[in-house]
């Protein structure tokens, strides 16, 4: 029999799989190498993405995705499989964090959402505070996490929801009052010393990872971690290791080495162990590939349009409009100045479907005025960039103290499907109604990606109002059949869609004659060839 490759050590399902003084263990390992002899197939990247650089744009005042999420939900707007939930457990400084951020890294996709358990600590009580101060209250307990919290929150982010997390401030042992918002997850990686030790918690991960690095290192960097970022000081520090940490390590966290998935002996030096968990995620994340334009194409359209669509009624002068902003010929001063009177009489359009409740006020003569008033909180706007965004003057018109959110969906050109690179949301948006602005819709593709994204952040769906200056039928019926309670308002509606989803007769690229740039090579309407 021949002798095991000496490959750094990593254990699988509680065995050794590969290591220098083990045998290697083929089943173990079915989950993680493809077959002696098989042709992995290429991992499809966006144009964007390479490994020299990666896939973001920095600025001084946010991050922005130069490579897209591409869809989690399927033609009918629903969730087809949840995130993909990593779990990364092990003693107080093991190097977790490190591992998980090395196979961020090593993924190379955008979208992966680190959560710490080090945010779910209990807020404590007056008297655990002052225990905490003296170094004298247990946080490496079980009982110091708050396991319900993180399950909810684990929960919503493997089904696509925004979620709230906590922040914790590790100098003065309580919560910070504002919360991190997360979202976007196609991948999750949860790391904490008790990732194991709720049962709940471990059937929502889909792959269990144990980080075994020696007790003396760990101390090391513990004490390294503490003074220099927590404020401690040193005879504190090994005070609580010797009386909390070291005690919960062996009682707690050591036995759930055995419900681990694969166990990485050495942390973050061990660069086969993470590769190998890196090859198991892209087969992972291939499987969760889907198309959605395609189906979009061929679904729903022999339907009569739905109720729920509002065409602004075609007068003679919105017919002139619309014939002076079609034309070919027309001057882009000219094609700006109408488009700006569409969008107006549009979102005044619009605005008629809110709610209203009587109310009555009184005149300057003293008389009674029984009127109407708006009924719900507040109204936000969220454009779908680049053309989207030329609506907002508009709508700032008639809505006073209006709050504007942009969303930046783009089109993967090999793929063809649409990809969310950026978004950006008023707080609590959940309670307001919006309208989501985009000039041209054709297949519906990403007019249903951004309302999705509104979903997603808890906005009710009958609080959603899509306006767009012109329509196809096609993407009428794709965001109705998918969010039936969402009211879809435009100027106009046109026929056809043609083989690269331009819309017939259409208005060509709204975006290039708005904004004066050159038309898409294949000359679509939409957006860096982006079809809504």
């Amino acid at each position: 029999m021949s002798s095991p490759p000496a490959y750094p050590g990593i254990r699988i399902s509680g065995c050794w799989a590969l290591g220098a003084e083990g045998s290697s263990n083929a089943e173990s390992l079915d989950r993680l190498l493809p077959p002696v002899g098989a042709r992995r197939s290429p991992r499809k990247r966006t144009t964007s993405q390479c490994k020299s650089e990666p896939p973001l744009l920095r600025t001084s005042k946010r991050t922005i995705y130069t490579a897209g999420r591409p869809p989690w939900y399927n033609e009918h707007g629903t969730q087809s499989k949840e995130a993909f939930a990593i779990g990364l457990g092990g003693g107080s400084a093991s190097g977790k964090t490190t591992v998980a951020r090395m196979i961020i890294e090593a993924l190379d996709v955008p979208w992966v959402v680190l959560l710490s358990m080090d945010s779910f600590y209990k807020v404590l009580t007056t008297q655990q505070q002052e225990q905490a101060a003296h170094n004298n209250f247990n946080f490496d307990h079980p009982d110091a996490f708050d396991f319900d919290l993180i399950v909810s929150t684990l929960k919503k982010l493997k089904q696509g929801k925004s979620v709230k997390v906590p922040v914790y401030d590790f100098t003065t042992h309580s919560r910070k009052k504002d919360w991190k918002t997360l979202y976007g997850a196609n991948v999750i990686i949860f790391e904490g010393i008790m990732a194991f030790a709720d049962k709940t918690l471990l059937e929502l991960l889909d792959m269990k990872i144990f980080v075994d690095t020696d007790s003396d290192i760990r101390l090391v960097r513990r004490l390294r971690r503490d003074i220099s970022e927590r404020g401690r000081d040193i005879e504190g520090v090994i005070k609580q290791y010797n009386k909390f940490v070291k005690p919960a390590f062996d009682q707690y966290i050591q036995p759930t080495m055995r419900v681990a998935d694969i166990v990485v002996p050495w942390g973050s030096g061990n660069t086969v162990a993470i590769d190998l968990i890196v090859q198991h995620m892209h087969s992972q994340l291939e499987e969760r590939e889907l198309s959605v334009r395609a189906a979009l194409a061929s679904a729903h359209q022999c339907h009569p349009l739905p109720r729920t669509l509002s065409v602004l009624k075609s007068t003679p002068q919105v017919r002139g409009m619309h014939t002076i902003i079609r034309d070919k010929e027309t001057s882009r001063d000219e094609f700006i100045f109408y488009s700006k009177r569409l969008m107006r009489l549009l979102i005044e359009h619009a605005l008629s479907f809110l709610p209203f409740q009587d109310c009555v006020v009184q005149t300057p003569q003293g008389q009674d005025y029984a009127g109407k008033c708006y009924a719900g909180k507040q109204i936000t706007g969220v454009s779908i960039l680049r053309a989207g965004e030329t609506m907002e003057p508009a709508l700032r018109a008639v809505c006073k103290d209006v709050r504007i959110g942009t969303i930046l969906i783009q089109t993967n050109q090999h793929t063809g499907e649409p990809e969310l690179h950026y978004l950006r949301l008023p707080k609590d948006i959940s309670d307001d109604h919006v309208i989501l602005m985009d000039c041209t819709v054709s297949t519906g593709a990403a007019a249903m990606m951004a309302v999705r994204v509104l979903l997603d952040h808890d906005v009710p769906e009958d609080k959603i109002f899509l306006l767009s200056l012109l329509m196809a039928e096609m993407g009428v019926h794709s965001v109705a059949y998918a969010f039936p309670r969402v009211r879809i308002i435009t100027t106009a509606v046109d026929k056809r869609v043609n083989d690269l989803f331009r819309i017939i007769p259409g208005i060509g690229n709204f975006g290039d004659r708005y904004f004066g740039t050159d038309a898409a090579p294949d000359g679509s309407d939409e957006e860096e060839a982006a079809p809504s």
